[in-house]
């Protein structure tokens, strides 16, 4: 559908949000009727990695959920919490009129919103459609307009922070849409992110995160590299990491997910790499920044390389490892 479009816009604007300081112009006065509607029940398609921790705090918040997900045994629980599970998205859009997606690709993202069985099919004039995967921005235009012609409204708003802010409900929500609409977008996201920032039309949202996952994957390349030179030079790797994270080299991916194995408790890297953001994924959202830059013609140099390397990795049996196991990758790839 939107194979052929590529991103145009610029971030336009930039409102912000967090539960430490909300703007007066956001006050609850200022709430539009549907916000208003608080408890009433919330759809959330997709229920993967990040989708469930971000359903469980709709959940914590006293939302009744009506669910759906490709996958029949990732609903169970929610089943049996007592939520409402419907077999298709076309049943959640039937039943409630403030939708959540969250989910892997472009292509789930069709489908889920204008497949046979899609949103689109029984969608009721004025719901609030919030889209948090992370897809072409392009795709979020095109979905828009589509939206917009059944009489309802279509926010792109992806995430950041990984699956432990998803559990702890600090994600860092970017928006793009209609700025009338914000606020009611914001009371749901709210209950799951710190920090919520309107970033201008639909597809800004999508920019920003495609930006913060560029940098995220160059970032954790670099502390992968730093890492291993100094291990293979005799140091320590929790000194080493504690050295940089305490001098100008420390950033997110050495203090807060470094890794490698042993230097910090609760990351992948002490897991065998099992769950958090997948390097599947990382090469996906690479992908859609390689073909941002190319439509802008933005030289990103250090990006693309760092598509390729992540692509390599899935090639060699890490697509499903998170995408920190690049560290793995690098000291075994001993012809780099």
């Amino acid at each position: 559908m939107a194979a052929s479009l590529r991103l145009r816009g610029a971030v336009s604007g930039l409102r912000y949000w967090s539960r430490r300081q909300r703007p007066a112009a956001y006050s609850l006065a200022a709430v539009c009727s549907r916000s208003m509607a608080s408890k009433t029940p919330v759809g959330f398609i997709g229920l993967g990695n990040m989708g469930n921790p971000m359903a469980k705090n709709l959940m914590k918040h006293g939302y009744p959920l009506i669910i759906y997900d490709v996958f029949p045994d990732a609903c169970k629980e929610f089943q049996d919490a007592g939520e409402q599970v419907v077999s298709s998205p076309a049943d959640v859009a039937e039943k409630a009129d403030r939708i959540i997606t969250m989910l892997p690709t472009s292509i789930n993202a069709i489908e889920a919103y204008s497949g046979a069985n899609g949103i689109l099919k029984k969608v009721k004039k004025g719901s609030l459609l919030i889209d948090s995967s992370t897809i072409d921005p392009a795709v979020s235009k095109e979905l828009a307009k589509e939206v917009e012609k059944m009489g309802a409204v279509f926010m792109d708003a992806p995430v950041s922070g990984g699956v432990g802010a998803a559990r702890s409900g600090n994600l860092t929500f970017m928006v793009g849409g209609v700025e009338d609409e914000f606020a009611a977008a914001q009371e749901l996201l709210g209950c799951m992110g710190s920090n919520v920032v309107y970033c201008g039309a639909v597809g800004t949202g999508q920019a920003a995160k495609i930006c913060n996952n560029m940098l995220l994957a160059i970032s954790m390349i670099g502390t992968a590299e730093t890492m291993n030179l100094g291990i293979r030079l005799g140091l320590d790797p929790k000194l080493l990491a504690k050295i940089l994270n305490m001098s100008s080299g420390r950033c997110w991916s050495s203090d807060t997910y470094n890794p490698v194995p042993g230097v910090m408790d609760g990351v992948p890297s002490a897991n065998n790499y099992q769950g958090g953001f997948g390097a599947t994924l990382m090469a996906k959202d690479l992908g859609l920044a390689q073909d941002s830059a190319t439509s802008t013609k933005s030289p990103i140099l250090l990006g693309s390389q760092a598509h390729q390397i992540y692509r390599m990795m899935c090639a060699k049996g890490y697509s499903k490892k998170d995408f920190s196991s690049v560290f793995q990758f690098l000291r075994e790839e001993e012809s780099f």
